[in-house]
């Protein structure tokens, strides 16, 4: 326990206050709020400035590091900004001055720094001692008139020095450079602005007050970020985030070959190359997003595969910001690519915008576009009031002297009497010539040399022009009219420095309407290639580039005992379709299949087929194909391929079979097929029309052939006027066709008649 002194007493209980925890802490909790919210988080409207950055900017102006001036070591800065106004720690001072000096950070950097200031790789700065800094024009106009009265000074946080409570300037810092920070409850974020098209919606309401939200966006466009991009959104999404002070913009990156001849820019990005090849190049990435994390991002999705259409990404960056992507051939659409990374990377993000900043009167408020203005404006008034009155006062001390010395000079050689002989010179001039102190004082410290007739003259025409600069800023407080005429000429003046046709005002984030990002098919994005896909009856599956023809077949290789099962035409872009005895289906992509070289992989090791189940049909999905499923029960069904694609490796479960069955054909029905076939085990043949079974997405089926002993051997759907067909026995590879089979068409689920003479023993169609 502490021993008492006289420094830490011992407490008296007659000093406790007693009050309920919740209202105590409720209490001190809102104190250290409102702390936050006005004295850390928050901008000023009125100068766009938290308490760091402005005590930043004020430090350096006391250090007199000027535009014109040499720079000074950054930490010099940071020690006199702590030591003497912001009694913080070292490092958030340092952060802040660094934001300050960024490019890519600020639209019109406060801070000219010189040494590593960060990159926007999103590398951080270097130590405080390794840098250097001193002000911009921006900073330099942000703080004019700090000198002339224009706004209250405080003492600092130990009394011993004064500092601003707000920065004068007419730059319109709040809008152009942007802010952002999270208070308690509440935050603000604010994205940097065109300070000439501010200006301009400024000069509007000058004019009018009463303009319309409209009529100001005919000059802020919208964000104008330091990094470029694109704004995408339409006019809908801009006029109601400005009109509420709250919404969001879309940023995507610009792909461009750079800035052609005539200024414009070549937005499609491609470079193209020799043979046909091409290349996208992005010269400009979203806001606030990092070059080497993009880059990093982009590299993931190519090594996930997750955006099989993209080869590679380099960063060949110079001074000028330049990303390429490689496709991976040139066949690939460079929209899809666009989009994809659209959709899949920080090429577009959002940037929430939420207008909530300290009014005049310190109280936090989300505003509009148009209030901020008139706000912002009203501010200006006062400083261009206060600066007239700062002025006023001036001419009236320097006309209180001039008059002095104009007395003197008329009663020259009576006042060099007095000087020489009167004991109290002041005191009789003050007496004999009705003169002030401060007249009579300047009267005895005048030098022999100004004693001259011209000097007189002098005096005389600078008090008649001090009398008519009075007189017009006496005018000037006194109209509202006159200082709406004055703060207009004095934005026009500002304008045309930052205007848009000089190099550090120009418009850098460009408006080009676009619809959201659509999400793209990963089939959009495999190269449509050619394949023959071959299925061994152990299971083995591979895939040949090209249609291999059916005659070249029997050149395939398998692994010893093992042979040809199916082999299919498809493309990298299909969704192989795979039905198992057990009724499961199971989906496989054209381009995840393993090469032709070789024997393949097992298909188990792709997709979760029970061992018990053998392959049943191999075939590629097709948008409107169908599908004729029977099991050896003698039911089925037709299924739409789209109905049947498993988006697992467990697959689908699409055919319920009753005990002991399984499932033994799955077809693909042609679309000109109007009749179906069917044979069993017991020789019966039936056919009746396609119609009559029908559409399931899963289940048993209806009875499509009536057996007594056996089940189903085959089954197959046809043309009904162009007869049935199947091949002739042993290798002619001939085929036999009967036209007339009227007399087997009989109603679905009868038991048939024996087949025409000639068909195979074997019972198969095919």
């Amino acid at each position: 326990m502490a021993t008492p002194t006289d420094d830490n007493p011992t407490p008296n209980p007659d000093d406790y206050i007693d009050t309920a925890f919740g209202s105590a802490l409720s209490q001190r909790y809102l104190v250290y709020a409102l702390s936050t919210i006005t004295a850390r988080s928050l901008p000023d409207l009125r100068d766009g400035l938290k308490p760091v950055h402005r005590r930043l900017l004020w430090a350096m102006r006391a250090m007199r590091l000027d535009p014109s001036q040499g720079y000074k070591k950054s930490a010099r800065v940071v020690g006199d900004v702590i030591g003497r106004f912001h009694p913080h720690g070292d490092t958030a001072v340092y952060d802040a001055m660094v934001r300050l000096a960024q490019d890519f950070s600020l639209r019109y950097p406060l801070v000219d720094g010189q040494g590593n200031f960060g990159n926007i790789d999103g590398d951080n700065a270097a130590a405080y001692r390794y840098t250097e800094a001193r002000l911009t024009r921006v900073a330099i106009d942000l703080m004019s008139g700090l000198d002339e009265g224009t706004v209250d000074f405080k003492p600092t946080y130990n009394g011993e020095d004064h500092e601003p409570e707000i920065m004068p300037g007419l730059f319109p810092n709040l809008l152009a450079n942007g802010a952002s920070g999270i208070a308690v409850g509440m935050a603000t974020n604010i994205p940097p602005h065109n300070a000439a098209e501010v200006i301009g919606a400024a000069l509007v309401l000058i004019d009018n007050p009463d303009a319309s939200l409209v009529d100001l966006l005919v000059h802020v466009q919208g964000p104008d970020f330091p990094t470029g991009g694109i704004l995408p959104d339409g006019p809908e999404t801009i006029v109601h985030a400005y009109e509420t002070g709250r919404g969001s913009f879309r940023v995507r990156a610009r792909f461009s070959t750079g800035r052609q001849e005539d200024g414009s820019w070549e937005e499609t990005g491609l470079e193209k190359q020799a043979g046909g090849v091409w290349q996208l190049v992005i010269s400009e990435i979203p806001y606030g997003v990092a070059k080497g994390k993009l880059i990093e991002q982009i590299a993931q999705l190519i090594a996930d595969k997750k955006l099989p259409i993209l080869e590679d990404v380099r960063d060949e960056s110079a001074e000028d910001l330049r990303i390429v992507l490689v496709p991976k051939s040139r066949n690939v659409d460079p929209d899809i690519l666009k989009d994809s990374l659209y959709r899949l990377t920080d090429l577009e993000n959002r940037f929430a915008l939420n207008l909530n900043v300290l009014d005049a009167t310190r109280t936090p408020k989300v505003m509009g576009l148009h209030q901020l203005l008139s706000e912002w404006l009203a501010h200006q008034i006062i400083v261009l009031v206060r600066r007239a009155e700062h002025r006023i006062a001036k001419i009236d001390d320097r006309l209180e002297l001039v008059a002095g010395y104009l007395i003197a000079f008329l009663n020259l050689d009576r006042v060099i009497e007095i000087i020489r002989y009167e004991d109290e010179p002041k005191a009789t001039m003050i007496a004999e010539f009705e003169l002030t102190d401060r007249q009579a004082e300047a009267i005895l410290n005048m030098r022999l040399r100004s004693l001259r007739k011209l000097e007189e003259m002098e005096l005389k025409r600078e008090q008649d022009e001090l009398a008519a600069e009075r007189d017009e800023l006496a005018k000037l407080i006194e109209s509202p009219a006159r200082q709406r005429t004055r703060l207009k000429r004095d934005l026009t003046a500002l304008r045309k420095v930052y205007g848009l046709d000089t190099l550090l005002g120009a418009r850098r984030t460009t408006l080009i309407e676009a619809a959201p990002t659509r999400e793209i098919p990963l089939d959009a994005m495999i190269e449509k290639e050619p394949l023959t896909v071959i299925l061994s009856k152990r299971g083995w599956i591979r895939a040949q580039r090209g249609h291999v023809a059916p005659e070249q077949w029997s050149e395939f290789k398998f692994k010893e005992g093992d042979e040809l099962a199916f082999a299919v035409h498809a493309q990298t872009t299909d969704k192989l379709l795979i039905a198992a005895s057990d009724g499961r289906f199971y989906t496989i992509g054209g381009d995840k299949l393993p090469g032709g070289r070789g024997f393949g992989e097992p298909l188990r090791v792709m997709v979760d087929i029970d061992s018990d189940a053998k392959i049943v049909a191999l075939t590629p999905a097709v948008a409107d194909g169908r599908l004729l499923l029977a099991s050896s029960s003698g039911h089925g069904f037709v299924a739409q391929m789209q109905d049947v694609i498993a988006e697992t490796r467990k697959g689908r479960n699409v055919v319920n079979l009753k005990a002991k069955s399984q499932l033994l054909v799955a077809r693909v029905i042609a679309d000109v097929h109007d009749s179906i076939a069917v044979i069993g085990e017991n020789r019966k043949l039936v056919v009746f029309p396609l119609a009559e079974v029908p559409v399931m997405t899963r289940g048993q089926g209806v009875m499509l052939q009536r057996y007594r002993d056996g089940g189903l051997s085959d089954i197959i759907t046809f043309t009904f006027t162009d007869g049935l067909s199947w091949p002739m026995g042993g290798d002619t590879g001939r085929i036999r066709t009967e036209t007339d089979v009227k007399p087997w068409r009989v109603a679905r689920g009868a038991s048939g008649r024996m087949p025409p003479t000639g068909f195979p023993r074997n019972n198969r169609f095919a």
